[in-house]
């Protein structure tokens, strides 16, 4: 029974956080849509960083224009193969770290397949000029963050060949 609990809260902790961080991205794109469209970008750091707004149509780089339902396929595919691995990965403090990750990816494929669906672009508006570095989003940084995240980890944390026996075992 106890389990049980810690079970639920555990996912209710989760559905908040995947929540917030979706709504946080999506608040970011609105705002963006009202303060930086259809005008000059906000310099934030002359020469090095700026609010701009674009609408991003394909991949990263501008790979793949115009291909909105292969992203989504593709996001969906990925948020399936998480919440797999997410619900078989044992509720231990030890797989913490990779929860974290599970749930800023997700809401990262998320954020911009909303985009991708409701507008069929994603809003994108931060801007490092310094490297000439293409536009992205906040769910970009969750993508982003969480797959450096995962390679951290796998390389320097779950070093133990038992870390990962969960994929392998029935669950039951």
């Amino acid at each position: 029974m106890n389990r049980h609990k810690t079970d639920i809260r555990g996912i209710i902790y989760t559905a908040v956080c995947f929540a917030a961080a979706l709504i946080i991205d999506q608040f970011t794109k609105h705002l963006a849509v009202l303060y930086l469209k259809d005008r000059p970008a906000k310099v934030l750091i002359d020469g090095v960083f700026e609010l701009r707004y674009l609408e991003n149509r394909g991949a990263a780089f501008g790979m793949m224009q115009n291909m909105q339902y292969v992203f989504v396929a593709g996001a969906a595919a990925v948020c399936i193969i998480i919440l797999y691995l997410y619900v078989r990965m044992p509720h231990t403090l030890r797989y913490l770290p990779l929860r974290i990750c599970a749930v800023l990816l997700c809401a990262g494929a998320v954020g911009n397949m909303i985009d991708r669906i409701r507008l069929n672009y994603v809003i994108d508006f931060f801007y490092f000029r310094l490297i000439d570095f293409p536009i992205f989003n906040v769910a970009d940084c969750y993508v982003v963050t969480a797959c450096i995240v995962f390679a951290l980890l796998i390389l320097f944390y779950y070093r133990d060949e038992n870390d990962f026996k969960f994929l392998s075992r029935k669950k039951g």
